[in-house]
């Protein structure tokens, strides 16, 4: 609803001409393109994500990010940011009811262009985001959390300033501890994600992302906890020369939990995700 919303708002707009390539550092959703920005750059993005339904109860998050987006030098992007958390959490199995805010992380964010697709067959883009959590993004108990994800990104135009597509591959450990008991635990997930995104306007794309996902107990993959297929469309708007805005919401296709006949992993992963995110070059 909010991207057909967005869509439909834009669509009455008066057409601009703000953009003639595709800059893929920003038009996807939950998915980043090979594009890193021009050096010198700068800019602040808010990015809002919403994770709503388990497996029972109420369960609805909320999460608040601040960045900084920095390119010091050519093919290379800084990114440092800091997020807050919402939890609204009620009778979902396993879970403690909770309602509260709170400063959730900080994290720093390193990508590297190895191919810029205007000289090759592709874009290739490797991304390192480290992070360090002091409330548990799901169950939102006080925890010592640090993880890393590894994202590696291609894309390429399908139909050259028309079409692009744009493929994911993650991998993303996470070590825990909870100080109350001292509890420690290590988990990883693996993901693949495919995203094609078509310009309907100058200023104005529309698409669409599907996400797989793989989540183990232990870093070295050791046992597979569950995976779930998210799909869903992917609206990106050009709000002038300076500033944009990308929603985008996914549901749950498809999951399967280690040791459930569920038609859905609704224990590792929530039925709906959906992201805001606002960009402004200074």
């Amino acid at each position: 609803m909010l991207c057909a919303s967005i869509a439909g708002i834009a669509a009455v707009l008066p057409p601009r001409a703000y953009a003639e390539d595709f800059d893929t550092e920003h038009i996807f959703g939950f998915m980043i393109g090979s594009d890193v920005g021009n050096v010198g750059e700068r800019e602040f993005q808010s990015q809002t994500t919403g994770r709503f339904a388990k497996d029972g109860g109420r369960y609805r998050t909320l999460n608040q990010e601040m960045e900084l987006e920095l390119v010091p030098a050519p093919n290379f992007r800084v990114e440092l940011g800091t997020s807050f958390s919402a939890y609204d959490i009620s009778r979902v199995p396993g879970l403690d009811d909770r309602r509260q805010l709170s400063w959730q992380s900080v994290s720093v964010d390193f990508r590297y262009r190895f191919l810029n697709r205007e000289a090759a067959p592709f874009g290739m883009t490797v991304a390192l985001e480290t992070r360090a959590d002091r409330v548990d993004e799901t169950t939102a108990a006080a925890v010592r959390s640090y993880g890393t994800e590894l994202t590696v990104a291609f894309d390429r135009e399908v139909i050259p300033n028309f079409v692009i597509a744009a493929l994911n591959l993650s991998y993303e450990p996470e070590w825990t501890r909870t100080p109350r008991t001292g509890a420690a635990d290590q988990d990883a997930t693996i993901g693949a994600a495919f995203g094609l995104m078509a310009r309907v306007k100058p200023d104005i794309l529309i698409g669409g992302e599907a996400r797989y996902f793989r989540k183990y107990e232990g870093i070295g993959l050791d046992e597979l906890s569950g995976q779930a297929l998210f799909i869903g469309p992917t609206v990106y708007f050009q709000l002038s020369e300076r500033s944009r805005l990308t929603a985008t919401w996914s549901v749950q296709a498809w999951g399967h939990r280690a040791g459930s006949n569920a038609a859905l992993d609704l224990v590792n992963f929530e039925r709906h995700q959906a992201r805001l995110v606002y960009g402004l070059n200074f």
